[in-house]
């Protein structure tokens, strides 16, 4: 199975915060900064799904999804605008929407939403690494991640609400009367969905696809050492808190 050193967890997490800090304004990115530091631990070590085929269903699985979608939306908002697409949205938007898509799946102010399959029944016959934490409410992801920022007076715009909300795309039935209205004055006034989901379409494949090659050569992802003595300490830190929990 495919995983992150302790390493690469603390530098996925140091180039999530450059992407906040160079992308979202300064009128929101205090209290956006509060809610991260708040998180920051389980964050860091939240996996992006809970079954090994799926995608990212490891330590450090979210944060990384996260930082492709950021990274494949802008490539294919290029691609869209090259080819003639109306651009109505900015930067902060889409990059906005994508750090936040999945945002739910961190849990609510005191849960986890995956805990550790606690069934070798269901790890060995369904590749169940994790599984939903009882304890939670019951909601969307997406809603889920839109109360949090609120909670945090985190502002949302419309563009961004519904980009939000609609990243899965028709995997989620509840997305069909926004995407698939026969009525032109109830269609999407706003290219930036599409864009989002054909990016999180993208990661998730291509996380697939590592995971598999992974599975199949055994091999186990690599990262450079940093090599400054402050962030050797950060990792070696983490590296302490990462063996506590998962060895």
């Amino acid at each position: 199975m495919k995983k992150l050193t302790a390493e690469q967890i603390q530098m996925n997490w140091e180039t999530l915060m450059d992407v906040i800090n160079k992308h979202i304004s300064e009128d929101r990115q205090e209290n956006l900064l509060k809610f991260y530091d708040d998180f920051k631990d389980r964050m860091m070590f939240a996996p992006a799904s809970g079954k090994a085929a799926f995608h990212n269903a490891m330590p450090g699985g979210y944060v990384e999804h996260i930082l492709h979608i950021v990274s494949h939306s802008l490539e294919i908002k290029q691609l869209w605008e090259k080819n003639g697409a109306e651009i109505n949205f900015t930067d902060e938007e889409l990059v906005f929407a994508a750090l936040h898509h999945d945002l739910g799946k961190v849990g609510d102010l005191e849960h986890d939403y995956y805990i550790p399959q606690d069934s070798d029944w269901h790890r060995k016959n369904q590749g169940s690494i994790y599984k939903h934490n009882p304890q939670l409410q019951y909601m969307k992801v997406p809603d889920r991640g839109l109360w949090l920022l609120q909670h945090y007076g985190v502002k949302v715009t419309e563009k961004e609400y519904l980009g939000i909300k609609l990243t899965d795309g028709l995997y989620d039935d509840a997305n069909k009367s926004y995407l698939m209205s026969y009525n032109p004055d109830f269609n999407l006034r706003s290219n930036m969905a599409y864009i989002l989901h054909q990016a999180d379409m993208m990661a998730t494949h291509i996380e697939f696809d590592q995971w598999k090659r992974g599975e199949e050569s055994g091999e186990v992802m690599n990262t450079k050492v940093p090599k400054t003595k402050d962030e050797q300490k950060q990792v070696d830190n983490l590296k302490n808190k990462f063996d506590e929990l998962f060895n």
